[in-house]
């Protein structure tokens, strides 16, 4: 999208199922397991910009040898920071042409980083500074190796405050705040009820300490843990974790908002946010990898056991649509064809607004994520010009070569107008002079738009605040000299915060919300300002089930024509000699597209927890006070 967004982070989970020699036989790696998390991270960078980190254990080892280790980084490059440091000291036993690089309990036992198991996470933080302590995995570590707890996860929660007073209420003293904090102290506590209550148990069956040390690892109850420990949570959450003895889980949230796909065979135990990601790495179809399905966990043993249980009770599906629209890789066989139905479903009101002027216009695309949603248009594109050629060859009195050559001549004219220039740094300080230079960080492909003649259609993946558009994209498109200049979103209008994951939790900074309140002042039906911000203030004093979206008022006066037309306005900037029209995928239309990311609330208002709503109406408070703080 031309104004950058960014999801939270993405998890990899692995477990190896077979001893390590296992795969050092097989794939003639020492280092299998690093190998592969190496590559889950890698291919979700695109999930994770400012934070890397992975934790493993080490199964079977002696008291006083260490069975873990986590490392994390927040620099600017994290995912190579961090495997420089795992393969740093295995290059040097290679290079030394050591014969410990293959001795894998050597290995194992010396090497900090090979393992068993494996929890990778890739993150960027909606909330907090780039901290290294906000890097996850995080860690509760315990002598006794089943309290111990590594978790990470790609979520955020809307009642972290609630969930806090619950933890100070079971007679805790958390020492922080943030959501990853208290959901990792909460799963603990249920982690340390779980192996009490088992303790209990055998101790008064005359068992020896060690003896009950081995039957808790055995026989720990995580599905239990979780489900206690989970009641309550408010948000969209994929959430990994590690036991101390080995046990392991990957939860989603009942929703589904947040994605997780997982494979298993006799060799490997894996999960991800990502189904390529998985597909890749281990070169696997597309109908091998399972999605975890909304309230489930992939549940693992020590012992290479796995089973899929429900954690939460069942309620509607409302998977994140930026997933489909923006975030995921548009490499998986799903989320390319939900694209490529978002550009064709846009092709009719581009038709319209051109006058079907085919000859006369340019179609093309920035940024370069929106190039399947671009390749869908261009084929409904063609197959328009197609009925086109048919019905004009039909009403032909007189069939002449020149005729057919020119009817045949109709096609859609594509080009690449604009590639950005990744090298380009808006390092001056001075804000006038930036402005100049950020209309600069595309180049713009010179003589393809007739000057004064043509139409030129540029698609993208979804207009948010608005400000590339009006201090970069839309200049540097009029340079060219088109008559007419169409941004056509593959997305709808969005016209409220996220509260599950998107850095877009506040009104005031959304195009669509800022274009409603304009119109708003223009009617002079300021009136809904006051009469909405009533409402919001009021929802403190309620029940979560009897809160509702009140922001929805802020709408409602107006038609989705209506609103966009003053997005249009309020993006040109002064001076553009050109016409320019903003065309938005509608609700319906994006329902149709999407095979399973239906989750809209940040275009439809509609949230799919209670907290949504109470998160939507904050937001709205802190837009009238001016606060400048995250509603949630």
């Amino acid at each position: 999208m031309s104004d950058q967004l960014y999801h939270e982070c993405g998890i990899a989970f692995l477990q190896l199922r077979k001893p390590l020699e296992y795969y050092l036989n097989k794939y003639g790696s020492s280092v299998y397991g690093v190998e592969k998390l190496y590559l889950l991270m890698e291919k979700q960078h695109n999930r994770g910009q400012d934070g890397a980190g992975f934790a493993c254990i080490k199964l079977g080892l002696q008291p006083g040898e260490v069975y873990f280790h986590r490392e994390r980084e927040n620099s600017s490059t994290p995912i190579i920071d961090v495997f420089n440091k795992v393969f740093l000291s295995l290059k040097e036993l290679k290079k030394q042409g050591s014969p410990r690089f293959y001795d894998v309990q050597y290995l194992k036992k010396f090497n900090p980083y090979v393992g068993e198991l494996y929890l990778g996470h890739v993150r960027y933080g909606t909330y907090g500074k780039n901290d290294i302590e906000m890097v996850h995995p995080q860690m509760r570590f315990n002598n006794w190796k089943t309290r111990s707890l590594f978790v990470a996860g790609n979520f955020n929660l809307t009642n972290t405050q609630q969930l806090l007073e619950k933890l100070i209420s079971l007679g805790q003293h958390p020492i922080r705040k943030g959501d990853t904090f208290v959901l990792m102290e909460l799963i603990g506590y249920y982690l340390d009820e779980e192996n009490d209550l088992l303790y209990r148990k055998y101790k008064a069956e005359g068992l020896s300490r060690i003896e009950i040390s081995r039957r808790i690892a055995d026989e720990l109850n995580l599905l239990s843990v979780l489900q206690k420990a989970s009641k309550g949570w408010d948000g969209g959450f994929v959430m990994g974790g590690l036991v101390g003895h080995g046990d392991g889980f990957v939860m989603r949230d009942p929703h589904g908002i947040r994605p997780c796909f997982y494979y298993v065979d006799d060799e490997i135990i894996v999960a991800a946010s990502e189904r390529p990601v998985i597909q890749t790495t281990f070169n696997l179809k597309a109908n091998q990898i399972k999605e975890l399905e909304p309230g489930f966990a992939l549940i693992t043993k020590y012992t290479g056991d796995y089973r899929i249980e429900r954690v939460f009770d069942s309620v509607p599906r409302r998977s994140c649509s930026f997933e489909s629209i923006y975030f995921s890789r548009g490499t998986d066989v799903d989320i390319y064809e939900d694209r490529k139905r978002l550009g064709k479903y846009l092709a009719p009101a581009i038709l319209k607004t051109i006058d079907y002027d085919l000859p006369n216009t340019v179609f093309s695309y920035i940024p370069n994520t929106a190039t399947v949603a671009f390749l869908g248009l261009y084929e409904a594109l063609l197959d328009f010009c197609k009925q086109s050629t048919i019905d004009e060859i039909l009403a032909l009195e007189n069939i002449t070569r020149e005729n057919l050559e020119k009817i045949f001549n109709i096609r859609p004219r594509i080009a690449q107008i604009a590639v950005k220039d990744l090298k380009l740094r808006t390092f001056i300080t001075n804000d006038e002079d930036r402005e100049d230079l950020v209309t600069h960080i595309y180049d713009v492909t010179y003589g393809v738009v007739k000057e004064g003649i043509d139409n030129l259609v540029v698609v993208d993946d979804s207009i948010v605040r608005g400000t590339t558009l009006r201090n970069s994209i839309i200049k540097m498109l009029d340079r060219l000299g088109p008559k007419h200049i169409i941004i056509a979103s593959s997305a709808p209008q969005i016209r409220y915060p996220d509260c599950y994951g998107i850095d877009m939790a506040k009104l005031k900074d959304l195009v669509a919300f800022q274009a409603a309140i304009a119109l708003l002042k223009e009617t002079k039906q300021t009136h809904i300002i006051d009469e909405v911000y009533k409402l919001c203030v009021e929802q403190q004093f309620k029940e979560d089930h009897q809160i509702e979206n009140y922001v929805k008022k802020i709408y409602a006066p107006f038609s989705d024509e209506e609103i966009s037309r003053k997005i249009a306005e309020l993006v040109t900037p002064k001076g553009t000699k050109a016409k320019v029209t903003i065309i938005f995928q509608s609700l319906d239309n994006l329902h149709r597209a999407l095979t399973r990311n239906h989750g809209d609330w940040y275009f439809s208002g509609d949230y799919p927890t209670p907290g949504g709503n109470r998160v939507v109406n904050t937001a709205f408070i802190h837009y009238v006070k001016n606060i400048d703080d995250r509603p949630y």
